[in-house]
């Protein structure tokens, strides 16, 4: 379970706590300090094959992708880790020496049991209103993914894809199969 420090905190504070200098995975959710746990090894294997998928776009469309420990700042009470993250090459996020800063393109978080409902629930929101273009929630235990795009500032599901499925994401400008990644 991730551990979860009750003292709402701001960007300036929570870059002074020592947690924050001790752990590679701590966020800012909504003003509360989340310290996470170490992801297992279906999760990570997940990761790597999406993170492929995003460093081979990048790569032919001069975008960016990185990892988490990758910190993303979205305002001053919300500074995340996500797992995956993917900058087209005209994005509003600018890349700075420490951290990434505003709204990515696309977000991936992979669910655990420590952050399923911070996924769902405050990043999604967060996410949304911070003008994520695309947010891939993927379930690991259903197999699953989870494709929201920002249309007139909100998040629409454009489905939930499993196995054999195939989505068009908008940020890659790529038809993606899910067989590839989630097997």
């Amino acid at each position: 379970m991730a551990e979860v420090i009750k003292k709402r905190v701001n960007a300036t504070a929570y870059y002074q706590l020592s947690e924050y200098e001790e752990s590679t995975l701590i966020q800012l959710i909504d003003g509360e300090i989340v310290i996470g746990l170490t992801p297992n090894t279906k999760h990570q294997k997940i990761v790597g094959e999406i993170m492929f998928l995003f460093m081979t776009v990048a790569k032919q469309k001069q975008g960016k992708a990185f990892v988490a420990p990758t910190e993303v700042y979205l305002d001053e009470f919300n500074i995340y880790e996500p797992d995956i993250v993917y900058l087209a090459p005209n994005s509003n996020c600018a890349v700075t020496e420490k951290r990434l800063v505003n709204a990515p393109d696309l977000v991936v978080e992979v669910l655990s049991p420590s952050t399923a409902k911070y996924d769902r629930g405050t990043k999604f929101q967060a996410y949304q209103e911070h003008g994520v273009d695309e947010y891939w929630i993927v379930d690991p235990v259903h197999e699953t993914i989870e494709v929201w795009q920002l249309t007139t500032n909100r998040f629409n599901l454009l489905g939930a894809f499993s196995s054999g499925d195939t989505f068009t994401s908008r940020p890659l400008g790529e038809d993606v199969k899910v067989s590839d990644l989630l097997s």
